[in-house]
C-alpha cells in the first residue's frame, strides 16, 4: 500500500513478483501462480454499446436501484446478459484447454476488458497463451497503498463552494469510487441524514452493497451507495487472514476510511482525538456519493488481479471518478510502463468517461521515483499546507527545543524535574535484563517513588517505527507511575525518519531530531549530582516545562513539496528511459491531514480506537483532487476526463502564501533545511487551485484515439496493444509521441536539434483575446505562434511551439508558456526538456 508511514526500511521477503504460494524457482512447473488472461473478443461494455462516451452522457439505468442496495454480490444478473455469456465463454475455454487438469478461476472480467484471472501452473499458462482466442497472459503482481483545515487552505468556503451554492450542494450527483482498504460505514462522515435537503442516489449508478457479518444490512445509505470487496488472488496465496483483513468491505486498516472522507466526507464533523477537540472535518466534495471497492488489505497490500476486478466493477456500476491511493510495488516490466493490466484497465475506464486519480507514490525525493505512469491517469504528488502542530520543551538552562506531539503542556510553565527511565528502575530491573527498558513499555520495571511528579525521559527507537513499541504504552506507563509528563528523545539510529504529530492524553513531547536529543541529554546528564564515592545519583538537577502542542500554528511558506513525494521524470520502461509525459500532473495537500479513521483501523497504532487520524503521504493528496474533480464534474457534466485534467492543471498555482516560488524538500535528513524551488518534475503544473479550476477559460482535450495513437507510436507495441485492447494499430492512420499528445504541458525527453509541437485549445468561456508569453528551458530557444489571438466562445485554436537546442546538455531544464486573457483567465503550460543535442557550435 502507499503507506503513510514515513519509514525507509525495507524487509525483502521475496525478490520480484509474488509467483504462487511460496517463493521458489520459476522453472518448477508444478508451482501455481495467478495469471491475468485477456481474450481478443470485445468486453460486455462494447458488446452492449454501453461504454459512456468521453462527453460523459450518462447511460441511465433502472430508477429502482435502491432495491439493489443490499443484494448479495453473488445474486448476479440475468443469464441472458452479455456478462453471463462472456463468463460462460471463459469457463468453456478453460475446460477445453486444461481438460481434466486442476485450475481455479478467480474472476471473469467482462466490462472493461474481456478476460479472467486464474490460478494455474506456468505450463498451463503457456497452454492458454497458445490459444488463438487468447490475446495476453500476464503474471499477477503486488500493489500497495501509497481534514479540518485543507478546505480553508484551498479557499473552498468562499471560493469553489460559494460559487456553486455552498458546501450543502458541493459535488451533488457525482459518484466517487475508491479502490482502497474498504470503509467503516458507521463513521458520521458517511451518514446520509445530516442535512434536511433530499439526497437522491444518482440515476446513472447501479452499484450494490455487499452484506456480510462485518458489513451488515443497512451499512450503505444514500451517501455510501455501494461497497464490495475483492480478495480472490490473495486468498489463493494462503495469505488472507479473515480475522484482521475482513472478508467484507469493512476497513480493518484505516487507510480507505481516511481517503474516502478526504474526498467526500460530510461537512462539519467534530474531530475529537485523545479527548482533545481539533476542529470540524469536511471532505472536498461533501455532497458527493461514495462507492467502495476494497482490494487492498492491512496484512499484505494487494494484487493486480483483485484491483483490475475492482476497476471493472466500478466502471460497470457507473462511477464518475476513480480514486486510487495505491501504486505497484515495482516498476512494471515489459516494453513500457504503460502496458500493465491496471493501467490498461484504467484506459478503458477513461474511455468510459471516468476521471482517474492516482497517488504518485511515497518514494521521493530521488528523480524517476514516480509510481504512476500513464498520460490518461491524473497523478498527484504531496505538498504541505499551512497548518502545523508543534510543541517545545524549555530546559532549565533557558534552551528551548522543538518537538512534536498533540499533547497538553505542563501547568502554567512550572518547571518539573527530569528523570531518565534508565535512572528510575526498580531493584529487580537492569538494562542487562531488558535492553529496551528505556522505551518505558512496562511500568513494573520502574520505581514509582522516583518518577512521581517528574517528567519521565524515554527513548524513541527503531522499535517504535516498526510498531514493536508504542507511544500509547509509554504514556500508560507514565500514568501508572504518576509522572507529570513524558519526554521522548530520538535514538541516533533512527535516521531519516520524520514524525507526524501523535496524540497524547497527558503532557508530552517527542524531540524528533537526533541532534536536539543530544542537547537534551547533555543538559540532563550535566545536571546530575552523584555521590563521590559510590557514584550513585543523589540529586536530579535538570528541570523543564513543556508547551502545549494542541493549538495549530500557521506557516506562510506553504505549500512546499514534501520530501517523500515521488518525482519525475516519468520512466517509460525498466531501463529508465524517460517518457515525453509530465508526471506528477500536480500536487495537493498530503501532509498532516486530519480525516476519518476506522473504528478498528490498525494502520497507525497511535490512532487505534480513535475516530479520526492525522496521516501523511501522496495517499492523502490524491483524494483531495478526486473531491475537487467532483466539483468540476458537477459544474461541467459533459467534460471528458482529459478536460477535467486540463482545468485542474492549467489553473494550478506556482506560488506559496508569501508570493514566493513553491519550494521542494530535497532530502530525508533535515528536509526543512534542504529545499530549493520546485520544478515541474517535483510538482507538475503546480499546486491545485480549486476555485480557478471551475473557470479555466481554455481547455486541452485528448481522446481515447489520441492515447491509442501514442501507444502505437512506441516501437514494437503493436502486438502488445492488440493483446490488451483487441485493436490493431493499422486502425490509426498516424502515430504520435508523448510530446504530441494534446496535454496541458510539454515534455521532450530528447531534443535532437529542433522540434515543433502543437497544442489545441478550446474556449469554454466567453469571447476573449489572449496574449502569449514564455520562458525557455536553459539551453533551448522557444517560439510560440500566434503570440496574440482572439478566440470566440466554443472555438478552437492551434498553438505552434518550436523548440531549438542551443547547447548540448543532459541536464533537465524547465520553462513555461503563459496564456493571458483580457477577461482574466490565465493558463500556465509547463515545459520540460531533458537531453539537448545541438550541432550549432558557432556563435552564428
Amino acid at each position: 500500500m502507499e503507506r503513510n508511514y514515513w519509514v525507509h526500511f525495507v524487509v525483502v521477503l521475496c525478490l520480484g513478483l509474488f509467483v504462487g504460494i511460496s517463493c521458489q524457482n520459476d522453472s518448477d512447473t508444478s508451482i501455481t501462480a495467478v495469471y491475468i488472461v485477456t481474450l481478443k473478443q470485445a468486453p460486455a461494455a462494447r458488446f452492449n454499446g454501453e461504454l459512456r462516451k468521453e462527453t460523459n452522457v450518462f447511460n441511465h439505468r433502472s430508477p429502482n436501484r435502491r432495491n439493489k442496495l443490499h443484494r448479495s454480490r453473488n445474486n448476479g444478473s440475468s443469464h441472458q446478459s452479455p456478462e453471463s455469456y462472456i463468463t460462460r465463454v471463459h469457463d468453456s475455454l478453460l475446460r477445453r484447454v486444461l481438460r481434466g487438469e486442476k485450475y481455479l478461476k478467480l474472476y471473469s472480467y467482462h466490462y472493461l476488458i474481456n478476460g479472467f484471472a486464474v490460478l494455474v501452473t506456468s505450463q498451463q499458462a503457456d497452454k492458454l497463451s497458445r490459444r488463438r482466442e487468447v490475446a495476453n497472459v500476464v503474471l499477477d503482481f503486488s500493489v500497495r497503498t501509497a481534514t479540518t483545515h485543507t478546505p480553508q487552505f484551498l479557499g473552498l468556503p468562499h471560493g469553489a463552494w460559494a460559487k456553486e451554492g455552498g458546501y450543502e450542494t458541493a459535488g451533488e450527483g457525482i459518484v466517487i469510487g475508491f479502490i482502497d482498504t474498504g470503509i467503516d460505514p458507521t463513521h458520521p462522515s458517511f451518514a446520509d441524514d445530516l442535512s434536511e435537503n433530499s439526497y437522491p442516489v444518482p440515476g446513472h449508478f447501479s452499484g450494490v452493497c455487499e452484506v456480510t457479518r462485518d458489513f451488515p444490512s443497512g451499512s450503505c445509505n444514500r451517501k455510501l451507495i455501494a461497497a464490495r470487496h475483492f480478495a480472490a488472488s490473495a486468498i489463493t496465496r494462503g495469505i488472507f487472514n479473515s480475522s484482521q483483513d475482513y472478508a467484507s468491505p469493512f476497513d480493518g486498516d484505516g487507510h480507505g476510511t481516511h481517503t474516502a472522507s478526504v474526498a467526500a466526507g460530510n461537512h462539519g464533523i467534530p474531530v475529537i482525538v485523545a479527548g482533545h477537540h481539533f476542529g470540524n472535518a469536511s471532505g472536498m466534495a461533501p455532497r458527493s456519493h461514495i462507492a467502495v471497492y476494497k482490494a487492498l488489505y492491512k496484512s499484505f497490500g494487494g494484487f493486480a488481479a483483485d484491483v483490475v476486478a475492482a476497476i471493472d466493477q466500478a466502471a460497470q456500476d457507473g462511477v464518475d471518478i476513480l480514486s486510487l491511493s495505491i501504486t505497484p510495488n515495482r516498476r512494471p516490466p515489459g516494453l513500457a510502463t504503460f502496458f500493465n493490466p491496471i493501467d490498461m484497465a484504467l484506459l478503458s475506464a477513461v474511455k468510459a468517461g471516468i476521471f482517474v486519480v492516482q497517488a504518485a507514490g511515497n518514494t521521493g525525493p530521488s528523480p524517476k521515483s514516480m509510481s504512476s505512469f500513464s498520460p490518461w491517469i491524473f497523478t498527484v504528488g504531496a505538498a504541505s499546507h499551512d497548518r502545523e502542530y508543534t510543541n517545545s520543551i524549555r530546559l532549565g538552562n533557558n534552551v528551548t527545543i522543538p518537538g512534536v506531539g498533540l499533547a497538553p503542556g505542563t501547568d502554567n510553565d512550572t518547571m518539573y524535574t527530569l528523570i531518565s527511565a534508565l535512572h528510575a528502575l526498580n531493584n529487580d530491573t537492569t538494562v542487562a535484563n531488558d535492553m529496551y527498558v528505556g522505551e518505558c513499555q512496562d511500568s513494573s520495571n520502574f520505581n514509582e517513588d522516583l518518577v512521581q511528579g517528574k517528567l519521565l525521559i524515554c527513548s524513541y527507537s527503531i522499535r517504535f517505527v516498526l510498531g514493536l513499541s508504542t507511544i500509547k504504552q509509554a504514556l500508560e506507563t507514565a500514568k501508572n507511575l504518576s509522572a507529570a509528563g513524558v519526554v521522548f528523545y530520538m535514538d541516533p539510529f533512527v535516521i531519516g525518519f520524520q514524525l507526524n504529530p501523535i496524540p497524547m492524553r497527558m503532557s508530552g513531547i517527542i524531540v524528533s531530531s537526533p541532534d536536539d536529543s543530544k542537547i537534551l541529554l547533555k543538559y540532563y546528564n550535566s545536571s546530575l549530582e552523584r555521590d563521590g564515592f559510590t557514584k550513585k545519583i543523589t540529586r536530579f538537577g535538570a528541570v523543564a516545562s513543556i508547551s502545549g502542542g494542541l493549538k495549530a500554528n500557521y506557516n506562510s511558506s506553504a505549500p512546499a513539496i514534501m520530501y517523500y513525494s515521488a518525482r519525475g521524470p516519468d520512466p517509460e520502461d525498466n531501463l529508465l528511459d524517460d517518457a515525453d509525459i509530465l508526471k506528477p500532473n500536480l500536487v495537493a495537500p498530503g501532509n498532516s491531514i486530519w480525516a476519518a479513521w476506522s473504528s478498528l483501523g490498525t494502520d497507525s497504532v497511535e490512532f487505534q480506537g480513535e475516530s479520526f487520524a492525522m496521516m501523511s503521504g501522496t495517499s492523502m493528496a490524491a483524494p483531495h483532487v478526486a473531491g475537487l474533480a467532483a466539483l468540476i464534474k458537477q459544474k461541467f457534466p459533459s467534460f471528458s476526463p482529459s478536460e477535467v485534467a486540463s482545468a485542474l492543471s492549467t489553473t494550478a498555482s506556482l506560488y506559496d502564501k508569501n508570493g514566493g516560488p513553491i519550494m521542494a524538500q530535497r532530502s530525508y535528513a533535515n528536509p526543512e533545511l534542504n529545499k530549493s524551488p520546485a520544478t515541474p518534475f517535483d510538482m507538475g503544473s503546480g499546486f491545485v487551485n480549486a476555485t480557478a479550476a471551475l473557470d479555466p477559460g481554455l481547455i486541452f482535450y485528448s481522446s481515447y484515439s489520441d492515447y491509442m495513437s501514442f501507444l502505437c507510436g512506441i516501437n514494437g507495441s503493436s502486438p502488445v496493444i492488440f493483446n490488451y485492447t483487441g485493436q490493431n494499430c493499422c486502425m490509426y492512420n498516424s502515430t504520435i509521441s508523448g510530446a504530441d499528445l494534446n496535454l496541458p504541458s510539454v515534455t521532450i525527453a530528447k531534443l535532437d536539434q529542433y522540434r515543433t509541437v502543437q497544442r489545441t485549445v478550446i474556449n469554454i468561456a466567453g469571447n476573449e483575446t489572449y496574449s502569449v508569453g514564455w520562458s525557455a528551458p536553459y539551453g533551448v530557444s522557444v517560439k510560440v505562434a500566434p503570440t496574440h489571438f482572439f478566440i470566440g466562445s466554443g472555438e478552437k485554436l492551434v498553438l505552434n511551439i518550436i523548440f531549438n537546442a542551443t547547447m548540448n546538455s543532459s541536464t533537465a531544464s524547465f520553462g513555461r508558456i503563459g496564456l493571458f486573457g483580457n477577461m482574466g483567465h490565465v493558463l500556465n503550460i509547463p515545459l520540460s526538456v531533458i537531453l539537448k543535442i545541438s550541432y550549432n557550435t558557432t556563435n552564428g
